[in-house]
């Protein structure tokens, strides 16, 4: 396999739920040093490492909602999941030797730095990881906007979308067993087949801004590696 990376500066799209193993919640101390791991293996490329990672091992704001719960107050309390996921990978990042900063969108200075988009930068420059925790820190966005909008603004080459599944299906292949798995998407036929990869203001927001993402299975040891080598795996989705 090419250790050539074909990115410079990657942003990388972690769910929640990637961390909590098999045990059905929280996070698994195996798999987040296996996710540390495969994110360190991209860093001593020299590539230049943001994440994004979501909340819902700990809890989710949509479930919340609808749940009965005040939709503003249930994805607040998402928000502050992922800075605890954030947290948590941060001590593993470093464990490995990778020098590490959390940035939240909701201010606590105590425990991560806020979301300066000109500092993050500079850290990225200077050989640090980032990792950007609370999405948004506004309620009615999911994690994956806010990983789209970080991607921009950090002006990153490429979107990993590291998930539970290995690419994106014309239909759920966990329910239809003759279910295709697409090596390629435009954006545009995403938003016309209501396809689930992301939600549709995630979508709309990488179309406009010409963002390429690509989906791919977290579980298989070695893939975000691949993806930044330039290996087709998953699906690559952009604009045609």
């Amino acid at each position: 396999m090419s250790k050539e990376p074909e990115f410079s500066r990657v942003l990388v799209k972690l769910s929640g739920e990637a961390l909590m193993g098999n045990q059905g919640f929280g996070i698994t101390p195996e798999m987040i040093h296996y996710v540390a791991e495969e994110i360190a293996n991209v860093y001593r490329l020299n590539v230049q490492v943001c994440i994004v990672v979501g909340g819902g091992n700990i809890f989710r704001g949509v479930a919340g909602s609808s749940a009965g719960m005040d939709r503003t107050s249930a994805d607040n309390m998402g928000m502050l999941a992922t800075v605890i996921n954030s947290l948590a990978l941060c001590d593993a990042l470093e464990k490995c030797d990778v020098p590490t900063r959390v940035q939240s969108a909701i201010p606590m200075d105590r425990i991560a730095e806020p979301f300066i988009r000109r500092k993050a930068i500079r850290h990225l420059e200077k050989g640090r990881v980032v990792i950007f925790a609370a999405g948004t820190g506004n309620p009615y966005f999911t994690t994956d906007t806010a990983a789209v909008l970080r991607a921009h603004e950090m002006r990153a080459d490429i979107l990993f979308k590291a998930t539970q599944v290995d690419g994106v299906y014309d239909r759920d292949p966990v329910v239809h067993e003759d279910a295709t798995m697409f090596d390629e998407l435009s954006y545009m036929r995403i938003l016309e087949k209501q396809l689930h990869v992301m939600d549709m203001t995630a979508i709309s927001l990488a179309m406009e801004h010409d963002l390429p993402v690509q989906v791919f299975d977290l579980h298989k040891e070695g893939n975000i590696l691949k993806a930044v080598t330039g290996h087709h795996i998953g699906t690559r989705i952009y604009n045609k």
